[in-house]
């Protein structure tokens, strides 16, 4: 027995299915422009917001900044005023007042040596002996001659003693007496010749001890037992080199500017390295009198004393010389100096504006140039920024 299906009949008509057809088409077609249309809205958005808006915004940044670029920011401080009494610091090498080499003024061999260096010595004080037989030898000499020019004179002088006593009584002739009277000069001027000649010869056999020739301190010895000594100063070895240190001098160069400000008699203070915080006395002792063309400097002495000998010749040292001025001074950093064909200027604020000002430039301190007022200027202090 088999099942039949059930069957399905339309109910509508041909003409009702074609109607229901054509109206459900439009629909379709009107909701596909529609998601086309937020598509495109949703592109557009994301090409403004990832595209053209970074870009507007950069544009804008780039104005910001060049304009920002055309104001110049500057750091604005207030001037240091000084006070009227100013320290003027210079360099200088300590040197002894005293310092000289001793040379020989005899050729021989060293014989003995009594002095080293770092000895301290007096003046007088046996440094060195010199052997020189030949010099002995020509003193011995001249001691010779000295002796025989003696005799000559002697027999010379008894001689025209004699004629003249003989021409009183006619019996020699004017002429005799008178050749006898200029050979006994001639003998004497022979002795004398002789008597000079030795006492050259005993000084330079005096020079064969080498004495100190002020109190001081030996710093050098540049010949030992047994070494060749040639006289003299110019191609002759330094036998000696010695310093008189209880005193010492500093040799400072003076700015131009300060040359009518220092004299004799200003007290100074020096400062080394190795001794610090500790500050030597001295006195301006005198000056040049005259600047030196190329570097426009006064050469000046400053003198210290001495006698502990815990200052040593040659070392470095910083003066420091107090002066007074009529007038105060702003004080300024080598940085503002602007040097301009009318002159040196410094840039002063006024107004919220950096407004170039003629400086006369006055004495400079520690390298820091100073202005004298009413001059504006700029020292170091907390800069804060203006633009």
């Amino acid at each position: 027995m088999t099942s039949k299906e059930p069957e399905y009949k339309n109910a509508l008509s041909d003409s009702d299915l074609a109607r229901a057809h054509f109206r459900s088409a439009p629909k379709r077609r009107i909701s596909r422009r529609w998601w086309l249309l937020v598509a495109l809205l949703i592109l557009g958005a994301a090409t403004f917001i990832f595209g053209i808006q970074p870009r507007l915004a950069a544009r804008a940044d780039l104005k910001k900044e060049t304009a920002n670029h055309n104001v110049t920011a500057v750091s604005v401080t207030k001037p240091k005023t000084t006070s009227a009494s100013q320290e003027l610091v210079l360099p200088g090498n300590l040197q002894a007042f005293s310092d000289t080499p001793i040379y020989a003024r005899t050729t021989g061999y060293l014989k003995r040596w009594y002095a080293d260096i770092g000895k301290k010595v007096r003046a007088g004080e046996l440094l060195a002996e010199i052997d020189a037989p030949e010099l002995d030898d020509q003193l011995q000499q001249a001691r010779a001659d000295h002796a025989t020019a003696e005799a000559n004179y002697q027999f010379a002088q008894s001689t025209a003693v004699r004629w003249e006593a003989l021409l009183k009584t006619d019996s020699v002739s004017k002429q005799e007496a008178d050749e006898k009277r200029n050979d006994m000069a001639a003998r004497k001027a022979v002795l004398e010749a002789a008597r000079y000649s030795v006492l050259r010869l005993e000084k330079l056999q005096a020079f064969k001890k080498l004495y100190a020739p002020f109190d001081g301190v030996i710093t050098a010895r540049n010949v030992d037992v047994g070494t060749l000594i040639d006289a003299g100063s110019g191609s002759a070895k330094e036998m000696f080199h010695i310093a008189s240190t209880k005193r010492l001098r500093v040799f400072v160069n003076v700015p131009q500017s300060y040359a009518r400000e220092v004299g004799p008699g200003m007290t100074a203070e020096l400062t080394l390295a190795e001794f610090p915080g500790q500050r030597f006395k001295g006195v301006f002792a005198r000056s040049s009198q005259s600047i030196d063309a190329v570097t426009r400097t006064l050469l000046s002495e400053v003198d210290v004393e001495n006698a502990s000998g815990e200052l040593l010749p040659g070392s470095y040292a910083q003066v420091h010389l107090k002066l007074s001025s009529e007038h105060a001074a702003l004080i300024v950093p080598v940085n503002t100096l602007l040097f301009r064909p009318e002159g040196v200027m410094v840039a002063v604020l006024q107004n919220d504006r950096a407004v170039l000002t003629p400086v006369p430039a006055a004495k400079p301190e520690a390298g820091k140039p100073e202005a004298p007022k009413p001059a504006p200027a700029v020292s170091p202090a907390a800069p804060e920024k203006k633009s």
